[in-house]
This record gives structure tokens, C-alpha cells and sequence, in this order.
């Protein structure tokens, strides 16, 4: 006999609907899995027998086929077990119920106890974008399942529960988010508070501007001018997250087994270290999975002493940094993992740290700081927008008393940027702040008066800038200038914009 249930996968952070075809037929016992399963799929023929028989249920032993349609995309993990599950229990009349109006998705431990899998936010999005109203997951992902509007939750333990429910011999409570609210920032309770950095006015403002438009920052200076502290501090001025974010940021941590809460709360902060590899940094592997970019989407990847990265994998954050988005390409099938992250990176001036300082003396030879300096290639600075030298701090601004300001007040103007950049994209999906304007959008958004125009024209010729460098000042500006609350860019925000580009 034959049965049909709809179940859910991953193509890259995306779920598709994937539907589970049961055939039980007479014949020589057999158990044979198709539509491009890997090894975790396989595999579910030993769980679903012993979780099947340690329940009560009759295993069938006849030729069992299960077919995984479409068949030309690779399925992975332990997700389909729970619908293999009750599709042969279907296919066997031992249970009798309309299974055509609900995705089911879980993997089964050999007690038949459902366990918790990963990527089911985008999973069950994928069954509201495709008409279901109802998706059957595992207890422990119900929260994470509920965040999704106008879906019917059901949790269940174990099949047992499952199987009496389609018998109509028990209830299923839906799952439901009692207090969900609005997500959050929540910078300003973790880390450093900007209030205890003493001095660092221009940094501070670059900073500021930075988190407003999510734009790209190198600081230079030497050892202890306060760059690193400057960048754990950054976070809690990072302005609120969107739902539509939030579920955006949610989707890449849900497949990646790392989502501690039903919902990210606040934008990513990754840091790290500098002996990455390329492939946890830009992402892959042989199991494609999302590196550090992704990982910092809508968000932050802080680079501490950038030059000590190697070349090959500061080099490859060029493209990402550019198009948003990273694409890896296997036999079976491409993945794009989305890529929007501010860059915020750190370097010293040398490799002593100290050349340009006035107060040490700098050791390194011109070659050593030239060797040095090269680390970081020109395409890669050109994609930079602020540039910013942190000198090191005085000891009259290490004892002055007077409280600075506090990241409370920071981020407050930072959100009010944001909310008109916001209500200012509303109708281009996809498109949240300022850093992500394509050339396309600049005559749209980033319109100059004459004076403007002028001093552009003599920048662009004077400084010998790309057309990416002369957009990347114009998109600078507009965030300099919605932090003024002006709806034009006037010539000082420009003025500031290009003073970013000017240090090396």
C-alpha cells in the first residue's frame, strides 16, 4: 500500500517541502531509501525499526521503498524519520487518518522518543509559504516552531503521541508564544559601555556612524589606544532589530545548531580568532555550512590585528563584502548563504605597533613596514568606507572625571537613523540600511545639490577615487546626514565622509 506525507528540508538557510512517499509492497523483506539521501537518511531505516517495534507498533516485514521527491536535490540529516514513520504505519492501516494538510518534521531515537533537529524555523516557514497551516516538530523545538505566524504548532514526545493523535485518541495543545514581543538589542547590558572609554572623540563618532549605516571600519594605532575595547563596546550601540531581521539572523543560527532562544534578540557579534581557516571563515566544507560572514549577518565580524589573518583569508572577504552574500558550489546542488555584515578590523601601524608614534621609537625597518602594510590589499581597503587612526590616549583624558557619554545615548541616535532608513527602503525587500545600496539605488537615495556635485567631482579627481570608492563616500554621507535628520546631503556630511577615505 501506498502513503504520502509532506515533510521539510534545507537547501542553504532556505526550507523547501519535500514530500515522503511510502510504498509497502509483498515480496522478500527490504528497506530501500531513494531521491538522493545521504548517509543520515539511510541510517533511518534502523531507527524507524527499532522506535516503531520499542513503541508497540508492527514493523511490516515486507519491501519497503521510500521514495524523497523532488529527487534531484540531496537530502541530509535525521529530519525525515518521524514522517518515514508514520508513513508506514499509514501504509499499513495501522493508523487511518487525512495526512495531506500537515508537514511533519522530527528525527526518532531508537525508544521512539522525537529529538530535536536543526533549521526548523525555515523548515516551518517553508510550510507557511507553501499553503500548510499545520507542522508536527519535536517538543524541544516548539518555541523556536511558534515564532512563525498563522501555523498550528503540534509538538509531540515521542510516536506514540503522534500516532494517537492522527487516531483522533488524544490532543495535541498548540504551541504558543506567550511573550514574544518585539526583539531587542541587547548590547547595552553585555560587554563595555562606551561611557568608560576615556577620550576617542573621532573614533567614537566613526564608530557611531558606522553603526548607523552598517558600514565597514578600519582602525589603526598602536598597542593600547583602546581599538579592541572600542570594538566590544560596539555592539551596545548597535540599533534594534526588526522582526523581519530577526527571523533573517534567526534561520542561519537555527541550521546551524546554535540558536540558544526561540528568537536572536540581538545582531551577531563574531570575533574570530586569526588562525581561521578559510573555508569556517567564508563557509563549505564537505557538508556546506554557514562560516563566520554568514554567521555575522545584519551584524558584526571583528577582526583583531587584521594583518596577522592570513592573505588568502582576508582576500576572500572581498567578494562577500561586496555582493552580501556568499555562493558555494558542490556537485549536487549551489548554496548562497546571506552575507550583510559591518566589518569592523584593527591593525598596528607596524609590526612594533609604534611607527608614526611620537612618543616610542619605532624599531621596524621601512621594509618590514612595508611588508607589513601590504598585508592588506588596496581592492580591500577600497571597499573600506570609514578609516580612522586611534592614537594613544592621554593621561590627562585617563583623569578626567567627567562621565562620557554613555552607549544609552548613542544607540538612541543610532535607531533614529535607522528608522528612517528604514521607512525610507520599506518598498525595496531585502534592503535595511544604507551600506546595502547598490549603484542602481544611488541617483534614487543619494541625490547632491550643485555645491555638492562640485566638491565630488574635485574629490574624485584629487584623490584618484574608484567609482566603488566615489559610491561608498556618497552611501558615508547619507548615513551622515540621517543622523542629522536631513533629508538632502549637504556639503559638510560630505566633507566628513571623504576625511574617512583620506587616512592610509
Amino acid at each position: 500500500m501506498l502513503s504520502q506525507i509532506s515533510s521539510s528540508g534545507l537547501l542553504g538557510v532556505e526550507g523547501i517541502i519535500i514530500t515522503v512517499e511510502i510504498d509497502v509492497n509483498n515480496g522478500l523483506p527490504g528497506y530501500a531509501v531513494v531521491g538522493l539521501p545521504d548517509t543520515g537518511v539511510k541510517e533511518s531505516k534502523e531507527r524507524v525499526y527499532s522506535a516503531l517495534k520499542n513503541s508497540g507498533f508492527q514493523y511490516p516485514m515486507k519491501r519497503i521503498t521510500v521514495n524523497l521527491a523532488p529527487a534531484d536535490l540531496r537530502k541530509e540529516g535525521p529530519s525525515y524519520d518521524l514522517p518515514i514513520a508514520i508513513g508506514l504505519l499509514s501504509a499499513t492501516e495501522q493508523i487511518r487518518a487525512d495526512l495531506s494538510d500537515i508537514v511533519i518534521i522530527g528525527e526518532l531515537s531508537l525508544n521512539g522518543d522525537v529529538n530535536a533537529v536543526n533549521g526548523i524555523l525555515p523548515m516551518v516557514l517553508a510550510a507557511r509559504d507553501h499553503g500548510y497551516k499545520k507542522v508536527m516538530v519535536p517538543a524541544s523545538n516548539q518555541n523556536e516552531a511558534a515564532v512563525v505566524e498563522n501555523m498550528v504548532v503540534l509538538p509531540v514526545e515521542n510516536i506514540s503521541q503522534a500516532a494517537a493523535f492522527f487516531e483522533d485518541e488524544t490532543r495535541i495543545v498548540p504551541a504558543v508564544i506567550t511573550a514574544q514581543g518585539r526583539p531587542q538589542n541587547e548590547g547595552c547590558h553585555i560587554g563595555v559601555n562606551f561611557s568608560e572609554i576615556k577620550g576617542q572623540d573621532n573614533a567614537k563618532r566613526a564608530l557611531e556612524i558606522a553603526a548607523a549605516g552598517a558600514h565597514n571600519v578600519l582602525m589603526s594605532g598602536p598597542p593600547g589606544s583602546g581599538k579592541s575595547m572600542m570594538a566590544k563596546a560596539f555592539p551596545s550601540i548597535l540599533p534594534d532589530l526588526t522582526m523581519e531581521e530577526a527571523l533573517e539572523i534567526t534561520k542561519i543560527y537555527s541550521i546551524s545548531g546554535l540558536l540558544k532562544n526561540n528568537i536572536m534578540t540581538h545582531r551577531p557579534f563574531r570575533s574570530p580568532h586569526h588562525t581561521i581557516s578559510n573555508v569556517s571563515l567564508i563557509g563549505g566544507g564537505r557538508i556546506p555550512k554557514p562560516g563566520e560572514v554568514s554567521l555575522a549577518h545584519l551584524g558584526v565580524l571583528f577582526l583583531d590585528e587584521l594583518p596577522e589573518f592570513s592573505k588568502s583569508a582576508i582576500e576572500v572577504l572581498r567578494q562577500p563584502i561586496e555582493d552580501h552574500q556568499v555562493t558555494i558550489s558542490r556537485i549536487n546542488a549551489t548554496l548562497t548563504y546571506p552575507a550583510s555584515f559591518m566589518l569592523i578590523a584593527s591593525m598596528n601601524p607596524c609590526p612594533c605597533g609604534y611607527h608614526g608614534d611620537p612618543d616610542h621609537e619605532c624599531r621596524c625597518t621601512p621594509n618590514e613596514i612595508r611588508r607589513y602594510a601590504s598585508k592588506i590589499s588596496g581592492p580591500l581597503l577600497d571597499r573600506i568606507d570609514i578609516r580612522i587612526e586611534v592614537p594613544a590616549t592621554k593621561i590627562e583624558e585617563l583623569e578626567d572625571r567627567k562621565p562620557a557619554e554613555s552607549s544609552a545615548v548613542i544607540q538612541k541616535r543610532v535607531n533614529c537613523a535607522r528608522e528612517i532608513q528604514n521607512e525610507r527602503f520599506q518598498n525595496e525587500p531585502g534592503l535595511y540600511f544604507n551600506a546595502q545600496l547598490e549603484p542602481r539605488h544611488i541617483d534614487q537615495f543619494c541625490q547632491l545639490d550643485a555645491s555638492g556635485q562640485a566638491f565630488m567631482e574635485m574629490t574624485f579627481d584629487k584623490l584618484k577615487l574608484s567609482a566603488r570608492g566615489y559610491h561608498r563616500i556618497l552611501k558615508l554621507a547619507r548615513t551622515i546626514a540621517d543622523l542629522d535628520g536631513s533629508e538632502t546631503i549637504l556639503l559638510p556630511h560630505l566633507c566628513e565622509a571623504v576625511s574617512y577615505r583620506t587616512v592610509k
